[in-house]
């Protein structure tokens, strides 16, 4: 149990120093990364060991690094999902969001993080445990009891400030009125504006931090049901303008393509908008222009007017 919990603190520790290194890059400056204040990221250490219990308990069986791979891509894949939601369903936030990426599943988890968690679970297994566990067991025991019974009682008590300091953010969240993420962004900083280092430490560490009350979910669901709708009525007047096509008419040739643009601008404009809704620092008159645009798209393949202006 000792030894489960010295990986936990040593993988926690890591992670942290790998996302702290990693966001000086993306912004510039030093960013004290993860939930909790201490140096420590606790869905890394919770993965490490995961991934070492599930190892040893396949240990008779295989220790290929192939087996090692798909525990880590698979394990730590459903962690940092379940992670994700439970964390989203609690504080109606969003501390990752990889909606933008390819091959993600609901923008938890994507597959370049995936592959990430499996060549990270060889690397554990194969190479960096032996040597912690090697300083483990190289250290006076009752010493290394009292430490690591320092750092739990330590991880405990920022455990407990931190859910605070989130129950505080989740109640600007709840209060909000607003229908997208920046805005309730904004209000939630104005909130924090004369509040603790403490409070303010979380929108710093997390800049990216996307907002999803049931207000934004329903707007973001509004416009997709648009968007539904306007595909199966640009569906309806395409399949009409081929039956006409397949007739000869030249008009209905040039329909038939024209319908098909205006369909796809829709599309791609309605794609747009979700995507700048989702964020935090989306441009708001850039959203008014997308949807005063879509309004009069979607106006223009509604009316007969359309076919008029086609040459």
């Amino acid at each position: 149990m000792q030894q489960l919990l010295w990986l936990f603190f040593a993988y926690s520790f890591l992670g942290w120093a790998m996302e702290v290194v990693l966001k000086y890059f993306q912004y510039g400056r030093w960013i004290n990364r993860g939930f909790l204040v201490g140096p420590y990221c606790p869905i890394y250490g919770t993965g490490a060991v995961i991934v070492t219990v599930a190892g040893a308990l396949l240990e008779p069986v295989d220790t290929s690094y192939g087996t090692s791979f798909l525990l880590s891509f698979f394990l730590c894949g459903a962690l940092e999902y379940m992670t994700s939601y439970v964390l989203e369903k609690r504080f109606y936030a969003r501390w990752w969001d990889y909606s933008q990426k390819p091959m993600n599943l609901h923008g938890r988890v994507w597959i370049g993080n995936l592959i990430l968690f499996g060549i990270g679970g060889v690397c554990i297994e194969k190479a960096a445990n032996p040597v912690l566990l090697l300083l483990f067991a190289r250290g006076d025991r009752r010493q290394m009891a009292l430490f690591l019974g320092a750092l739990a009682a330590l991880f405990l008590a920022d455990v407990l400030v931190s859910y605070f300091v989130m129950h505080l953010l989740k109640e600007g969240v709840e209060k909000s009125m607003a229908d997208k993420s920046e805005e309730i962004a904004a209000e939630v900083r104005y909130l924090l504006e004369n509040r603790s280092a403490l409070h303010k430490r979380i929108l710093d560490a997390y800049p990216e931090l996307t907002f999803r009350t049931d207000r934004v979910k329903a707007r973001i669901a509004r416009i997709r049901k648009e968007g539904e709708h306007i595909r199966r009525l640009a569906e309806e007047k395409v399949e009409d303008l081929e039956e006409r096509a397949r007739t000869g008419r030249e008009m209905a040739s040039k329909n038939l393509v024209t319908t098909r643009g205006l369909q796809r601008e829709i599309i791609e404009k309605q794609e747009a908008l979700i995507d700048l809704l989702r964020t935090e620092d989306g441009d708001r008159k850039a959203i008014e222009q997308l949807e005063e645009a879509i309004s009069a798209d979607k106006a223009l393949l509604e009316s007969r007017e359309f076919y008029k202006r086609l040459p």
